[in-house]
């Protein structure tokens, strides 16, 4: 049951699915910090949500053609530095936005392309000089990459990206404690992955057997073989560790919430 933005499923996942286990979902890794931010129409309390596991740590980078000016992080405090996105709170358009305003890059984010692939060809066609989106997404163009076509600039994660450890943080640039609570408030939902999810108030029993298929099922040679085959992320994040992540993000200071809300007014 797809929905826009999944903010529909996750509703319906918390308001109105049977609280028996025989429905399950999976939403926006942005959702905890659509709620903890008041986005328009959420109405999921994640604390409340049974958290079955994750797949994928979709990690943020950026990455820039063999051609733009910009050759370091440090360049984008000084030069402009083109990239593209859907619109203005779409993925694409999240990492350049929270850093301009954050940080005080120069990132000039160009709206109109529908999606990744086509943002991509833009850069290979000269219309743009990068695009910043999850580090899988660029498997699309690893020969580029390969090539040296193109070239990963930064990664939005303060820890090293284990297929790319020499890519700078961007969290090196940051000069005040202020600028890096902030964005590891909103940087924090590539921890969620692709999430899994009961509504509340199944019976811990049915909560558990899920939990236990789904820890299996990530692990099973043929899924683990097959994933590698087709370059998808299968690393598995436990249901404790959701659960702990939603609790710590709730203990953000309500002034770093306000401030984020006014750098991301609409985030998706």
């Amino acid at each position: 049951m797809p929905q826009a933005a999944s903010v529909a499923a996750a509703n319906y996942l918390y308001t109105q699915a049977p609280r028996d286990g025989t429905v399950l979902g999976s939403f926006s890794r942005n959702i905890v910090n659509d709620a903890l931010t008041a986005q328009p129409n959420v109405e999921i309390d994640p604390r409340r949500m049974n958290w079955l596991g994750a797949t994928s740590r979709p990690a943020r980078v950026c990455v820039r053609w063999h051609t733009a000016p910009v050759k370091t992080p440090a360049d984008l405090f000084t030069t402009e530095f083109i990239v593209g996105a859907a619109g203005a709170t779409s993925s694409l358009a999240i990492l350049p936005t929270v850093l301009n305003k954050v940080l005080g890059t120069k990132f000039r984010i160009v709206q109109g392309y529908q999606g990744m692939g086509d943002t991509l060809l833009a850069v290979q066609r000269g219309e743009l000089q990068g695009a910043c989106a999850s580090f899988a997404q660029f498997r699309i163009v690893e020969q580029q990459i390969k090539d040296g076509k193109m070239t990963y600039l930064l990664r939005a994660e303060e820890t090293p990206i284990a297929e790319i450890p020499d890519v700078p943080s961007i969290f090196d640039y940051a000069k005040t404690d202020e600028q890096r609570q902030l964005m590891r408030f909103v940087f924090s939902s590539t921890e969620f992955g692709r999430p899994y999810v009961f509504p509340p108030e199944v019976p811990q029993e049915r909560v558990d057997i899920m939990r236990k298929a789904i820890a299996e099922a990530v692990r099973d040679p043929d899924l683990v073989a097959e994933a590698a085959n087709i370059k998808m992320d299968m690393a598995y994040t436990p249901p404790e560790h959701l659960a702990q992540l939603v609790a710590k993000l709730y203990q953000t200071p309500p002034a770093v919430i306000e401030t984020v809300k006014a750098l991301l007014p609409n985030e998706k």
